[in-house]
C-alpha cells in the first residue's frame, strides 16, 4: 500500500489499484482485480472480502471504521464520526474529525479529492465527475468542514485527450466561470470538447483558498493495468480513494 508524501503528520491518504495481490478471482472478465464496488454485479462476498483486506490493512495505524457511500453524481456531503449508519448514506462527500476513522471514495474516470486542514485534525474525501464539479461538490464539502482545508490531493481520473464532452458541459462551466475556457480543448467532432477535470479541480479548489494541491497527472483510461475506467468498459469495477488520521 502506497501513501501520498507532504501531508501533515499522522495523515494517509491512497488509491487502491487494479493489481492488487489479495484480490479474490472471478470469473467475470470485467471485474478481475481488486474490485471495490457492491452495485456493479460483482459478488457480494468478494467484494466484501476486499474491503476487509483494506481495514486489516489500515488497522495497523489505529483505523478501526470504515465509511463507505451510496455514491450519486450529487453535491450532498455528510460529516460522520462515532456514529454508524445502518442504511448506507447517500452523497458524494464525506468529512471526519475522527482519529481511526478511513473515508472510502469510489471511482473509474470520476476525480477523487481529498482535503484537510494544515493541523491535520479533520479530512475530507469527495467524488467529483463533472457533474459534481459543475454543481458544487468541492464547495459544499469545504462548507461542510469546521476548518478550512489548506491542501488536497488528487486521484486518478480520465485525462483531457480521452475526455470528450458535449458544448452544454463547456457551458455549465465557462458560463461560470469565463477563466476555464482553457480547460477545455476543440475536439474532433463538431461542437464536442476535451475537458480537463484536474484543471478544473485545481481552479475551484485555488479560488477556495486551497493553495497546496497534490496529485493529477495520471489517466484512469489510458493506465488500464492500475485503474478501472468505466468509458474504456462500461461493466468495469471501481477502485477507493481512502483518507484516515492516525
Amino acid at each position: 500500500m502506497e501513501f501520498v508524501q507532504g501531508l501533515p503528520k499522522g495523515i494517509f491518504v491512497g488509491q487502491t489499484r487494479i493489481g492488487n495481490d489479495q484480490a479474490i478471482a472471478t470469473s467475470n472478465i470485467n471485474l478481475a482485480g481488486f474490485n471495490l464496488a457492491l452495485h456493479v454485479n460483482d459478488d457480494a462476498q468478494r467484494v466484501q472480502q476486499h474491503r476487509m483486506f483494506l481495514l486489516n490493512q489500515f488497522s495497523e495505524f489505529g483505523v478501526n471504521k470504515l465509511t463507505w457511500l451510496t455514491q450519486t453524481h450529487s453535491t450532498i456531503c455528510h460529516t460522520v464520526n462515532e456514529q454508524i449508519s445502518f442504511i448506507s448514506l447517500e452523497g458524494d462527500g464525506l468529512v471526519t474529525q475522527r482519529k481511526g476513522h478511513a473515508l472510502m471514495m469510489m471511482t473509474a474516470d470520476c476525480l477523487p479529492v481529498v482535503l484537510g486542514n494544515a493541523e491535520g485534525t479533520e479530512v475530507a474525501n469527495l467524488h467529483a465527475g463533472w457533474r459534481g464539479l459543475a454543481n458544487g461538490i468541492v464547495e459544499n464539502t469545504v462548507t461542510q468542514m469546521q476548518s478550512s482545508p489548506t491542501w488536497a490531493w488528487l486521484g486518478a481520473a480520465i485525462s483531457q485527450p480521452c475526455f470528450e464532452v458535449g458544448a452544454e458541459v463547456k457551458a455549465a462551466f465557462c458560463d461560470k466561470y469565463p477563466e476555464l475556457e482553457s480547460a477545455f480543448m476543440v475536439g474532433q467532432v463538431e461542437d464536442k470538447y476535451q475537458a480537463d477535470l484536474y484543471a478544473i479541480a485545481r481552479f475551484i479548489l485555488n479560488r477556495l483558498g486551497v493553495e497546496t494541491v497534490l496529485g493529477g497527472g495520471q489517466c484512469s483510461y489510458q493506465q488500464a493495468d492500475e485503474f478501472f475506467s468505466h468509458r474504456r468498459n462500461s461493466k468495469t469495477g471501481r477502485m477507493a480513494t481512502f483518507v484516515f488520521m492516525q
